[in-house]
C-alpha cells in the first residue's frame, strides 16, 4: 500500500492467561481484507478490538478516513459488524430490525421504514416487511442482519464468519451478494473466515493470524 491507508490500527494489544493479542492492520478505502487462521488464534478478538467491544491495553492508534477513533465508543466509530449469528431482535418485524440503527440515530419512523423497504429490495426480500425473525430461513435472517448493518452506511464493516452456518450453495450466493454490495457502496471490509476459497472470492488481501499475531500476508491475484 502507498500513501495513508483509509483504515489503520496500530499496536492493538490484549492479554489473557492463555493468549496475547498484538497486531497492527491497515486497509485501503473500498477494499476487502480477510483474516484467517486456526481456532483460538485471535481472529474474532481482533475484530472486537477494532470495533471497541473489547478495550485494548496500552498505547494504540485507530484511524478511519483520517479520523482518530481510538477513544470513541463503539456507536460513534463509523464501524459496523456482521456476526456469525444474525442476532435479530425477535420482538421486532423485519423492517423494524433493519431500521433499528436509523431509529437509534434519530431518524423518523416513517423515513426509517422507507429506507428499510429500499434495503429489502436490494437484498431480494420484498414483501418481508411485517414478517418476524422466527419465520425466516438462515439465509434470509443473515440478509436482514447484513441490511441492518449497512443501512447506517458504516465506513468500515467487520464480518465475523457471517456465512459459516449456511450450506455451501447459499454461502456462495451470499458471498457474491456481499461482493456486489461492496462494489456498489464502497465500504471497507475486514472478513474473518476459515474458508480460504471464500477469502479469495471476496478479498484482495489475506492475513493469517497465529498466536495472536499476523504471521503472514498475501495479495489475492
Amino acid at each position: 500500500m502507498t500513501g495513508e491507508p483509509f483504515f489503520c490500527a496500530k499496536n492493538l494489544k490484549k492479554t489473557w492467561d492463555s493468549m496475547k493479542i498484538d497486531l497492527s492492520i491497515q486497509a485501503d478505502r473500498g477494499s476487502m481484507t480477510a483474516i484467517t487462521g486456526p481456532s483460538g488464534s485471535g481472529k474474532t478478538t481482533a475484530l472486537n478490538l477494532i470495533a471497541g467491544l473489547i478495550p485494548p491495553e496500552g498505547n494504540h492508534t485507530l484511524t478511519l478516513g483520517g479520523r482518530d477513533i481510538s477513544r470513541l465508543p463503539p456507536g460513534k466509530r463509523g464501524v459496523g459488524m456482521v456476526f456469525q449469528s444474525p442476532a435479530l431482535f425477535l420482538h421486532l418485524t423485519v423492517e423494524d430490525n433493519i431500521a433499528y440503527g436509523l431509529r437509534c440515530r434519530g431518524v423518523a419512523r416513517g423515513e426509517a421504514r422507507e429506507r428499510a423497504a429500499e434495503w429489502l429490495r436490494k437484498i431480494g426480500l420484498q414483501g418481508f416487511e411485517k414478517r418476524y425473525p422466527e419465520t425466516l430461513s438462515g439465509g434470509e435472517a443473515q440478509r436482514v442482519a447484513l441490511a441492518r448493518t449497512l443501512i447506517v452506511e458504516p465506513a468500515l464493516v467487520l464480518f465475523d464468519e457471517p456465512l459459516s452456518a449456511l450450506d455451501a450453495p447459499l454461502r456462495a450466493k451470499l458471498a457474491s451478494e456481499i461482493a456486489a454490495l461492496n462494489g456498489t457502496l464502497g465500504f471497507t471490509g475486514i472478513l474473518v473466515t476459515h474458508d480460504i476459497a471464500e477469502a479469495r472470492r471476496l478479498c484482495s488481501r489475506i492475513l493469517r493470524m497465529e498466536g495472536g499475531r499476523i504471521a503472514e500476508e498475501n495479495a489475492v491475484g
